[in-house]
């Protein structure tokens, strides 16, 4: 294991999982992970959704951490949740992914567990009844074929080199421990650590073979308030996140790649695949402009209303500094 030379005894693997309002999805997220060999401690933390999500965690196993939704923060959030369970490894997990097999967990740490790399995250692919831009988005940001990524390969690979989902991810915790852990932030909280990580030495793993169910429909709204959050995030940690280069260039690849998928697949949808991806595209600029405003304003185009109203902007922006 990365950071843990000289152990005997294989390293120990907590779980975190991020809900609000997850009930009806929550058994098919937990049930390959409760019931992997690996015997992970699960944490399921709840932003008081009221809904049935905690009792229904705690009586399949789990333990469970409730906050208020107003203090819920991607970055602090995980950080203390991680701390919580203070185990050898930690697998960041949303309850809207659903494992593919049940050996997933176990091919997920595994580069972790061997030494190999500091990060591993999931192969995602788009559930059955996804929309066709859905299902090019997990094909262009998840290849069939696993690689373990360097500072070195920034060059090669540009802003791509970063490239880390939360959604499903593992982490060695002596390596966030190394970094001061996840940072508070809008979003992005694992892209920001990736690059402290690769900048400090470390090595992320892709686990092609180690794959989760995940994906969500198109619509127009989400899209720009989720690239809004993006974008935003990445001009205020400009000085990490855009140092390799704008984000500009990967999507010019991915919209390129998209319109030809289309095209093959079902010509009648490219007016609204140019369309989502105008949105996105607005979204992101518009979210980089409003690093530069009040809160107020970006706060009414943002997919998180209540980041806005106390003292997240002001953590952000603390952390962020070079």
């Amino acid at each position: 294991m990365a950071g843990a030379e000289g152990r005997s005894s294989a390293p120990s693997v907590g779980v975190v999982v991020i809900t609000w309002r997850a009930r009806a999805i929550l058994e098919r997220c937990l049930a390959p992970v409760l019931a992997s060999p690996l015997r992970p401690k699960v944490l399921v933390v709840n932003s008081s959704s009221n809904d049935g999500t905690v009792e229904l965690a705690r009586a399949l196993g789990a333990h469970t951490w409730v906050i208020p939704r107003t203090a819920f923060n991607h970055g602090l959030t995980r950080e203390v949740a991680r701390r919580r369970l203070a185990t050898d490894i930690v697998v960041m997990l949303t309850p809207d992914c659903f494992a593919r097999s049940s050996d997933f967990l176990e091919r997920l740490v595994a580069p972790i567990a061997e030494g190999r790399a500091d990060i591993a995250y999931a192969r995602q692919v788009a559930a059955p009844d996804a929309d066709l831009p859905a299902r090019f988005g997990r094909l262009f940001c998840y290849p069939d074929r696993s690689e373990i990524r360097s500072a070195a390969d920034a060059g090669r690979l540009g802003s791509a080199v970063h490239f880390c989902s939360n959604a499903c991810a593992a982490w060695s915790n002596a390596a966030l421990d190394r970094i001061g852990g996840f940072k508070p932030t809008l979003v992005s909280e694992e892209t920001i650590a990736v690059c402290e990580l690769l900048a400090a030495g470390g090595r992320i793993a892709y686990v092609a073979e180690a794959i989760v169910e995940h994906s969500h429909p198109t619509r127009l709204r989400d899209s720009f308030r989720r690239q809004f959050d993006v974008g935003w995030t990445r001009e205020v940690w400009r000085h990490l996140l855009l140092a390799r280069g704008a984000d500009e260039a990967r999507g010019l690849a991915y919209v390129r790649g998209l319109v030809r998928t289309v095209l093959a697949e079902a010509p009648h949808l490219l007016p609204y695949a140019l369309l989502d991806t105008a949105v996105r595209f607005l979204g992101y600029r518009a979210g980089r402009l409003a690093a530069h405003l009040p809160p107020r304003i970006a706060g009414r185009l943002s997919g998180q209303d209540f980041f806005w109203n106390g003292a997240g902007p002001g953590l952000v922006r603390a952390a962020a500094r070079p």
